[in-house]
């Protein structure tokens, strides 16, 4: 990324990160809605890919449904943006103080039970309602957690994210070179945190059926649960009334013998994933290229390649 680019990043964030510091949450979360309804209406490209991934993903839908999901999700972009511009707010100590005010940890005795057999947590969430306020409010709560994520540009933002993330206990492992900090931190007795509901190519993906599809899907979690024994928990985040985020820690996932391999392990939290979109809808990022070179069983033909 070029100086200028990099300039102009900066010069747009950390004014709007000090604006959203500043708003009262009901007011945030109002003027959330309608920046995403905005953004519904300038950018065709993305409500072209989410409308397509709904209308394969939920074809029980009709278009005045389609169209008001697209809304709602639009909607949703928009409150998320503003909760995650809250990461690179330039005032001392403020994610810290926002994170708890916006999300609320619940079932944190699911995740006590997993941690005390000794050999490491493997949670397992997707991009649903507010990823990074799970980590933030998880660590908080004293689960030391390890999230694995992609590389951001420009380095500047990637330590302002780092150091946003660390002030609330959450560290960072980088893709594609995870595995060591992962390993480390499950020899610790620790927790990593994976998202999986993105596109991850061979070999980091195996293909598993998601919504339908035969589609390439991250298959770490199965690799190093069957070599290390550490638990798997599945975290669900998703929106109150009051626009709150509830993370959900659930039970350890039970494994029975036909779970026990790779593939198998990664379809069943795939399945896990897609009833958790399916439950609620909305707060998924539809506009993401999730289906690369599907395939889809109802149709038995590939998904059009971007």
């Amino acid at each position: 990324m070029n100086v200028f680019v990099s300039l102009l990043i900066y010069g747009v964030m950390i004014p709007c990160a000090l604006f959203v510091s500043a708003l009262p949450r009901p007011l945030e979360l109002w003027l959330g809605r309608w920046l995403g309804r905005f953004y519904l209406y300038c950018d065709d490209s993305r409500k072209k890919i989410a409308r397509e991934n709904i209308e394969k993903c939920l074809p029980q839908l009709n278009p005045e449904q389609v169209e008001n999901l697209l809304r709602d999700n639009f909607e949703h972009y928009g409150m998320l943006a503003l909760e995650i511009l809250h990461i690179a707010s330039p005032i001392p100590g403020h994610y810290r103080r926002y994170a708890p005010r916006a999300a609320v940890l619940e079932g944190f005795e699911n995740w006590k039970a997993a941690h005390d057999k000794g050999k490491g947590v493997l949670f397992v969430s997707a991009h649903l309602a507010n990823w990074e306020l799970m980590t933030a409010v998880g660590a908080m709560s004293g689960i030391p957690l390890t999230m694995v994520t992609r590389t951001i540009k420009p380095e500047w933002l990637k330590k302002v994210l780092e150091d946003s993330r660390l002030s609330t206990g959450v560290k960072a492992a980088y893709q594609p070179r995870t595995l060591p900090a992962i390993m480390r931190a499950l020899r610790n007795k620790e927790s990593v945190g994976f998202v999986l509901d993105q596109y991850a190519p061979p070999p980091m993906g195996t293909p598993v059926v998601f919504f339908g599809a035969k589609v390439d899907t991250l298959a770490a979690v199965g690799s190093i649960a069957k070599k290390t024994g550490a638990a798997i928990i599945p975290v669900l985040q998703k929106r109150g009334p009051n626009g709150r985020v509830r993370v959900i820690i659930e039970p350890e996932v039970a494994l029975d013998p036909s779970t026990t391999d790779r593939d198998s392990i990664t379809q069943l939290l795939a399945t896990k994933v897609e009833n958790w979109i399916r439950e609620n809808p909305a707060e998924w990022l539809w506009g993401h290229r999730r289906f690369k070179n599907a395939v889809w069983l109802n149709e038995g033909r590939s998904f059009p390649r971007s």
